[in-house]
């Protein structure tokens, strides 16, 4: 049998299984059906892109881990995982996988059970979800479970966070590539694709998002989009590039001005600037997730710009799939979850202010430690002008 390709030990992998089972046990649940990638791959390991069409994994109450998948990711699956138990659903017309994965917890004694369906999940189209609750409808109790795994994701362990760091240091390497190669007369597309060589050259991994970078009028936007954008002589080029190491992300925002620095996006990158500094300071255990985007609210009032800032200001990140590096909680007002050491968040400072056609943007990734924030990428504090 192959080695397996793991990048953590099975004694974590334990560990996080255990934990599973405990807040399985927490909200009265005898099994858990996974659909989203990220909890697959912080249970077991394993890694595939093949979320995209119909997979499974079952977590039972006593411990039991199975997967249920399609025959193109039987041997990935073995070799990248500590998964024992795989089971294949097959291709063909008329292919009902749901009604495959209740066969299956039919062999594991899931009847009549209560079972925990991972709901939130890229991979469960609302078609899919129908196709389960259709299948399980009068075998067993579902509930909503798609938070279980997800909140046991949040705080880090000791070898995550040095992923994320990783993740960190590689997209410092991005932003200094992308500050040399953004010239007048060159494309956009031309300073992403040196980018992401030296991202990958550097050990990383494709990011889960594709990076919005846009010059002229699509500095307002926070977006990837298809199109020839060549930048200008006198231009505002924003990115918003990240970095991923063993699928762990940091992410970055900033803008470079090429030409006559516009003496208002100077005291907008001062504004941003302090609403970072504002966050960091709020952003300690004990805090929720809330109270720091009104640090980021009051700190742009503060400026004159509380009229050109977003409803959300930052996110939660760590091993994530495409189409999308954003993890959840988010930081918007009122948010409560209680931010705890170990937690890795991107926060972005960004004023789109249309009217006066000026875009002004600072984002870094930190982990939450007892006292500071730990920065792991770092974007200048200045304005990055050319």
């Amino acid at each position: 049998m192959e080695t397996p390709i793991l990048h953590f030990t099975r004694e974590e992998f334990a560990v996080r299984q255990k934990a599973a089972c405990a807040a399985m046990a927490e909200q009265g649940l005898d099994g858990l059906v996974m659909f989203r990638q990220e909890s697959m791959y912080y249970l077991t390991g394993y890694d595939t892109s093949g979320y995209t069409m119909f997979q499974a994994l079952y977590l039972g109450a006593d411990g039991r881990v199975v997967l249920l998948t399609r025959t193109a990711d039987k041997d990935q699956s073995r070799v990248t995982s500590i998964i024992d138990d795989i089971r294949l659903w097959y291709d063909r017309d008329g292919a009902n996988p749901g009604e495959d994965l209740r066969d299956m917890l039919e062999s594991l004694g899931a009847r009549g059970k209560r079972i925990g369906i991972e709901y939130h999940a890229y991979g469960l189209t609302a078609q899919r979800g129908k196709m389960v609750d259709a299948a399980f409808d009068g075998f067993c109790e579902t509930v909503d479970a798609s938070d279980l795994v997800r909140l046991l994701r949040l705080v880090k362990s000791p070898a995550e966070l040095e992923y994320a760091r990783e993740a960190g240091r590689l997209c410092d390497r991005v932003i200094a590539v992308s500050i040399e190669e953004t010239k007048p007369g060159v494309n956009c597309k031309t300073v992403y694709g040196r980018m992401i060589a030296a991202l990958m050259e550097g050990g990383g991994d494709p990011a889960a998002s594709r990076w919005p970078i846009g010059a002229g009028e699509a500095k307002f936007f926070g977006r990837y989009f298809t199109g020839e954008n060549v930048i200008a002589e006198q231009d505002n080029v924003v990115f918003e590039p990240g970095a991923a190491y063993r699928h762990y992300h940091a992410a970055s925002m900033y803008n470079i001005v090429l030409g006559k620095v516009d003496p208002r996006l100077v005291d907008m990158n001062k504004a941003c600037s302090d609403a970072i500094d504002a966050c960091h300071e709020v952003m300690r255990p004990g805090h929720t997730v809330g109270e720091v985007y009104d640090a980021h609210k009051r700190a742009f009032e503060k400026a004159g710009y509380g009229h050109a800032t977003l409803a959300a200001c930052g996110y939660t990140m760590g091993a994530m799939y495409p189409p999308t590096w954003m993890d959840w909680p988010m930081f918007w007002t009122g948010n409560p979850q209680v931010i705890a050491p170990g937690m890795v968040y991107f926060l972005h400072m960004i004023l789109f202010d249309r009217d006066a056609g000026l875009s002004m943007c600072i984002g870094e990734s930190a982990i939450v430690t007892e006292g500071a924030p730990e920065r792991i990428n770092h974007v200048p504090r200045e304005v990055i002008a050319k």
